[in-house]
């Protein structure tokens, strides 16, 4: 057993890029840090030990001595706070804290937070190209790959937007969002909940406080959310109300309005499928919450072309257009994919990989309402397999490449290839985004072959 003969003001709990940051941050503010990792050998050991080389770090355990020897645990969001180790430190009274609580405490420049299980990082893209746009100054960072306390090295700025995970929320106790957003909830990490309820239990943190809560019509577990005496703007895909964002039909076509009020044409957006028009609408919500200019957010919806690995068009090769939508690594981001590209035609989907414990249930109704044909791949295959209906066209590949010319043999003009996994990369890739990259290399392969 690991012994701690000095106490420590905290422990930082995993040390991959979130942990490091902490460390650094506490370090730079003369607080004395401990550090632990369940892994042998986690991705920023390394580095730290280098940086400092004083720093006392116990990998390969979450040792319930050095948690004890702590005031405080600043957790990184990969660890569940469910772990036995960190229930015993709970237990012994050790304070719990994290990044994103901490930075919370310092800064007085109002936040927007947006969390929800599909979405994020392009609202909250959106937005701060919004807030740019406007004159006025912002940073980003949180879940979409900057560690927040990174930003405090920096003057502050008239905004912070910050994405938030579910992981995130949970130790998040200090959050009073200017404006906050639930985008939808869909089962995901269910390796790490109990269910749907403590998922999405998790996800209601962000509207602690005071600030405008936006609630999205077309959502109904965050329709539960709404508190009385509240700013509430809501927005969905359905006609809005007086003061709501949504959908209206006209004779001269599709516009997306603020109440009666038409803003733009639904064909005038950059980036494909449903669910993106309603985090465009989404975004407008945010920004008439934080008071941004509609003729400025309008502008810059125009010329957003989407981020990549997001329901992606790549190309059309021999009239069959190929949609990077890696990031998709739970069922409910596959679905809002596989419906928003619904009319584009019939679709060729590839899904697969490191399913997280999932139901496929919803994803096995979206293909046989949409997809033509699937194309499976990675570690659970089979379970995607056993979930579908009997009768529905499916083919099985050893790797990405496979898959692509797989359904490059399969596809007819008028159709459309959707990399949709519906599971996490790990089994095959290091991330989501080296799937989506050995996807858009292949599918460039097949177009140079074409011509």
């Amino acid at each position: 057993m690991t012994e701690v003969n000095k106490r420590y003001d905290s422990v930082v709990v995993g040390l991959g890029k979130t942990g490091a940051s902490v460390v650094s941050y506490l370090l730079a503010q003369g607080r004395s840090v401990v550090a632990v990792d369940s892994r042998d050998n986690p991705p920023e050991l390394e580095r730290l030990k280098q940086r400092y080389p004083g720093l006392p770090v116990y990998p390969g355990e979450l040792s319930p001595a050095v948690l004890a020897s702590a005031e405080q645990m600043v957790m990184s969001p990969g660890v569940s706070i469910r772990e036995p180790a960190i229930q015993a430190a709970l237990a012994r009274g050790i304070q719990l804290s994290s990044d994103v609580e901490i930075f919370c405490r310092q800064v007085t420049a109002p936040i927007v937070a947006v969390t929800g299980s599909n979405g994020k990082s392009t609202v909250v893209t959106l937005l701060s190209e919004m807030i740019q746009h406007s004159g006025s100054t912002v940073r980003l960072a949180g879940n979409i790959g900057v560690p927040v306390l990174d930003l405090l090295v920096e003057d502050e700025p008239d905004f912070y937007v910050l994405e938030l995970s579910s992981f995130q929320l949970e130790t998040l106790s200090s959050l009073n969002a200017v404006a906050a957003l639930v985008l939808n909830i869909s089962p995901d990490h269910m390796d790490r909940y109990p269910g749907l309820a403590e998922y999405a239990a998790a996800k209601q943190r962000i509207y602690a406080g005071d600030g405008t809560m936006i609630l999205n019509r077309d959502a109904p577990l965050v329709l539960t959310m709404a508190e009385q005496n509240r700013n509430i703007i809501f927005y969905g895909l359905s006609e809005p109300g007086r003061d709501e964002f949504g959908v209206r039909v006209f004779k001269d076509g599709v516009f997306l309005c603020h109440g009666q009020e038409k803003l733009m044409s639904r064909s005038e957006l950059g980036i494909h499928g449903s669910h993106n028009v309603s985090n465009v609408l989404a975004t407008l919500a945010l920004g008439r919450a934080i008071g941004l200019p509609v003729p400025v957010m309008l502008d810059v919806v125009r010329g957003f072309s989407g981020l990549p690995h997001r329901c992606q068009w790549l190309a059309n090769i021999d009239g069959v257009d190929w949609y990077n939508d890696s990031k998709a690594t739970n069922v409910g981001a596959s679905c809002a994919a596989i419906e928003g590209l619904a009319k584009k035609g019939r679709l060729i989907l590839i899904a697969g990989g490191e399913s997280k414990q999932a139901d496929f249930s919803p994803l096995a109704k979206a293909i046989k309402e949409h997809v033509r044909i699937v194309i499976l791949i990675g570690k659970d295959a089979g379970l995607i397999d056993e979930a579908l209906a009997e009768g529905s066209q499916r083919h099985f590949a050893t790797s990405m490449e496979a898959a692509v010319n797989s359904a490059a043999g399969l596809a007819q003009a008028g159709d459309a290839v959707l990399l949709s996994p519906a599971c996490a990369s790990f089994d095959m890739y290091t991330d989501y985004q080296h799937r989506g990259e050995v996807f858009a290399r292949a599918v460039q392969v097949l177009q140079g072959e074409s011509r």
